[in-house]
């Protein structure tokens, strides 16, 4: 123990940059954070950025472990700190006569936009106050920056109601007939600031903290206490970051953008994020701070001359109104994206004409402009196709994947606000993110409205098809987060009156209401009444010439779970290279069929059953005459009959007259067999390769009409499919045996009579610990294995997968599965009974044929498994077989190291 203690008593946790000093750079975001990472990265190649300090990640997780404190070691190095930055600046903390301003700010690993608490304007109090208003000449400024500094400590650090503040200050313009926070005088924000701090004593019943040093360590406190706030914990659940990462906390000599007409603060992207088109990108506010353009509440102006002569903007953009600024600003861009080579997201500030760097990060974009950033920075020169296929995220592909506004729909537009995040959404009004939570969980489409979002707002945003709001810019909190999510959001739509208490929004003299049909579009901005017809994408351009380099570098196949003709083009339009698993139970329901199944059901003896076989047969063998003309020359995994009988009969009463009378038996005689054939846990019941052992016959049917329908094909087009007839939940080698004996009997039959053969596989879906364990012996019958993941995780965790969501969403949040297990595969579990039966599998037949078919089939992470174990393929729903397509690439790129 003395050991340990000593070595984290001399655990160094502050790391400085600025002023010639880096103590860290880009390779330690791990402990930096990405912001503190890039800011010692920033000042080490030369750039303006402010001095500063950052405490590490790994005191985060101290101050959690030990019980929200600080120890006094880390008290000397923030000590330290500051006097690194006031011996830079030529300010002290807390000076009264020209007082050091510090900005406090989280920063994780990865971006986690709005989701954390930052500070500004700190080390402000009655007495510093003056002597910044002379320092720097301007009594207007000082006590902006104050009132700015009481309102966000308040909220942040104090967890005072936001709302009071922002009402005082909402009144304080009223009163003088100001529409805008600039127009208010020194000494209007003089008075307003004693009303501030008359609310702070009201309702926390002592006064507001005159002390910097207690201001500092309170705000520090606040920003790793953010890291687990409500906001923080959704956004890590949505974003798959781990909870034990924590954040850094970033301490950074303040620079002003609200010291006049020459001063102005900025969020830019040296690509378009949207579009992914190479121009630059961004918003900036004059005589402002940063958290005025992020948070929304004023609504920027433009970056460049020719963004806002493309809008029709009136205000001057940045290029216009301070050019020189914006000359040596876009240098930087060039510089950035060059040393980082990846577009960037920066932060700025102008103070009085000089400009100075507050972040870069890798920014956050589109799937088509992650798509198109990533092969035009190869054609660049910039990185290489290896590295362009490992920029795109698979998972993001989804946003291309889907139907966008058809454009000669009719569209009845209410307004329109700038086009945050593409694409298209229609569905209900709601003024929450609590209601859009709730009635998207019932199932309904919801279209999110609010004034401006916020961090709380997290849920609701990520339950609904799409965010309006009423202010704020296209590098504000809906835009980002919308963006990173994949929702279309349009922005500052700036005609839209909302009510949140009455629940309605108002424009143009139009009322819309709670419930009411609205869709936005997400790339013009429009909003419109009701709903508007879609059109499906066309997955070229980037997006094909991406796919070209990701087919030549991955090795996994690739194939999807499709049983209609259908799927099966969807499937093969997205480069599916054949059917993984087709579900033959899906055809058995058909409303044509279905009385010919429960005739089968209800026979007495092998011969009714077979008689009423005979009625499915043509109907089964033209299904599979659909379905191998779309597949023609690929193989295609059939599974025979895998659920319970009784899952054919009808449950409810009123059911059974109408169901007696279309089989041709009485009420009681159906009633009786349904109650024989019940079962108290049927997934582990009479289903799957059980029923082909007591009823043979069904499977020899089924066989039949593959076999049959593959030769139709092969006659007609000349190119056979390849069906590979999978025997569902086997146990034990037996079991595939007989029902290998089955199928093989059956083609010998098909084939004798037709005069023709066509190459076919028998294997199994693993889907069974058993099974697996036993792979090596099941593999002397079977000629593929396929794990059935979604069955063999329940059968594995002993969890069911329609009842965990019920409490698997706390497992997660607690650490006890790092990711839901029926989303991504559990590897220490059932990915190790799949790396056993692959070893065991092979060991007996080395060529033997492997891949997946669950809905694991389309998770990046599982994908990246597979291709650690050394399957032959995946299998992914259709519209998942783009992104299967790019995981399995850059699980290919990354095995090679």
């Amino acid at each position: 123990m003395a050991t340990a203690a000593k070595t984290q008593a001399d655990e160094r946790y502050v790391y400085r940059f600025g002023g010639g000093v880096s103590d860290g750079g880009s390779g330690d975001k791990n402990l930096l954070g990405g912001k503190g990472a890039n800011l010692a990265e920033m000042a080490s190649i030369g750039l303006p950025v402010p001095p500063g300090f950052t405490i590490s990640t790994a005191m985060c997780t101290r101050y959690y472990e030990e019980g929200e404190t600080f120890p006094e070691s880390v008290r000397g190095e923030v000590a330290a700190g500051i006097v690194h930055i006031e011996g830079i600046t030529g300010k002290k903390f807390g000076d009264a006569s020209d007082p050091l301003l510090v900005s406090v700010r989280s920063g994780a690993r990865v971006s986690m936009p709005g989701m954390m608490d930052t500070v500004l304007n700190l080390g402000l109090n009655d007495e510093t106050v003056e002597g910044l208003a002379s320092a720097s000449g301007d009594e207007r400024f000082a006590w902006d920056s104050y009132r700015r500094f009481i309102q966000m400590y308040s909220d942040v650090v104090l967890g005072l109601d936001h709302g009071a503040f922002e009402e005082a200050l909402e009144v304080a313009k009223e009163d003088k007939g100001f529409t805008l926070d600039t127009e208010l005088s020194a000494a209007d924000l003089k008075a307003l600031v004693a009303e501030f701090k008359s609310l702070v004593e009201e309702q926390q019943g002592a006064p507001f903290p005159q002390d910097v040093h207690d201001q500092l360590w309170g705000a520090v406190g606040a920003v790793f206490g953010s890291w687990q706030s409500d906001r923080a914990k959704v956004y890590r659940r949505l974003n798959d970051i781990p909870g034990s990462w924590g954040t850094a906390v970033n301490v950074q000599a303040m620079v002003f953008g609200n010291m006049g007409d020459t001063s102005a603060t900025g969020v830019a992207f040296t690509r378009d994020p949207s579009t992914g088109h190479n121009a630059y990108y961004g918003e900036f506010l004059i005589n402002a701070q940063g958290e005025d353009v992020v948070a929304g509440i004023r609504t920027p102006q433009y970056l460049t001359k020719a963004a806002r002569e493309d809008a029709g903007a009136k205000p001057l953009s940045m290029e216009e109104a301070l050019p020189e600024a914006y000359t040596e600003l876009a240098a930087v861009f060039d510089r950035l994206e060059r040393h980082y080579r990846d577009m960037q997201d920066i932060e700025f500030t102008v103070q009085q004409g000089k400009l100075w760097m507050l972040q870069t990060r890798s920014g956050k974009r589109t799937a088509k402009a992650a798509l198109k950033i990533a092969v035009d920075m190869a054609a660049e020169g910039l990185i290489t196709r290896d590295e362009a296929i490992l920029r795109v995220d698979p998972q993001a592909l989804d946003q291309l994947l889907h139907p966008t506004l058809d454009p000669s729909a009719a569209r009845d537009v209410l307004t329109k606000g700038l086009p945050a995040s593409p694409g298209a959404a229609s569905g209900a009004a709601v003024f929450d993110a609590d209601t859009a939570e709730k009635w998207a969980a019932d199932g309904k489409a919801v279209i999110l409205l609010r004034t401006e979002t916020s961090p709380e707002d997290i849920h609701g945003m990520h339950a609904a098809k799409g965010i309006l709001t009423a202010r704020g810019g296209m590098t504000s909190h809906a835009a980002v987060v919308a963006r990173g999510m994949g929702r279309p959001c349009v922005s500052g739509a700036g005609a839209l009156s909302i009510d949140n208490k009455a629940k309605t929004a108002r424009v143009g003299g139009r009322e819309v209401k709670e419930g009411d049909l609205l869709t936005i579009d997400g790339a013009t901005g429009e909003v419109m009444a009701g709903e508007v017809a879609t059109i499906q994408p066309e997955l070229a351009g980037d997006f094909g010439t991406l796919m070209v380099w990701a087919d030549e570098v991955r090795r996994l196949k690739v194939r999807a779970n499709a049983e209609t003709p259908l799927d099966c083009r969807t499937a093969r339009d997205f480069g599916a290279e054949g059917v993984g698993l087709c579900r033959t139970e899906h055809m058995f329901f058909e409303a044509d069929r279905i009385t010919a199944v429960r005739q089968m059901i209800l026979a007495e003896d092998e011969a009714g059953r077979r008689a009423a076989l005979e009625k499915l047969l043509p109907e089964q063998r033209s299904d599979f005459q659909a379905i191998f003309e779309v597949m023609a020359g690929l193989p295609v995994t059939v599974r025979l009959l895998d659920p319970p009988l009784h899952e054919f009969l009808p449950h409810e009463e009123a059911e059974f007259a109408e169901v007696a009378t279309a089989a041709g038996v009485d009420v009681d005689t159906l009633k009786r067999r349904a109650g024989e054939l019940h079962e108290f846990n049927p997934m582990l019941g009479h289903r799957g390769c059980r029923l082909g052992v007591t009823y043979p016959e069904i499977y020899e049917v089924q066989a039949r009409a593959i076999f049959e329908a593959a030769l139709d094909v092969a006659e007609k087009s000349g190119e056979a499919p390849i069906p590979e007839i999978m025997i569902p939940l086997v146990a034990t080698k037996r079991e595939l045996e007989l029902m290998k004996a089955v199928v093989d009997r059956t083609a010998k039959a098909v084939f004798d009579e037709r005069g023709k053969t066509v190459e076919y596989l028998v294997g199994t879906m693993i889907e069974l610990p058993r099974a697996a364990l036993r792979a090596g012996e099941i593999a002397e019958a079977g000629e593929f294995f396929s794990f059935g993941t979604n069955d063999l995780t329940q059968t594995t965790l002993g969890v069911s997968r329609d009842d965990a969501g019920r409490f698997l969403g706390s497992y997660v949040e607690q650490g006890i599965y790092a990711k839901d297990p029926f989303v991504s595969i559990d590897v220490e579990g059932v990915g190790e009974l799949i790396r056993l039966a692959a070893e065991r599998g092979r060991a007996t037949r080395p060529d033997i044929k492997l891949g997946i078919c669950g809905e694991h089939g389309g998770d990046p992470a599982s994908i990246a498994f597979c291709e650690s174990v050394g399957l032959d393929y995946v299998s992914a729903s259709p519209y998942r077989v783009p992104i299967a397509r790019l995981a399995a690439a850059q699980a290919a790129l990354k095995a090679r190291g």
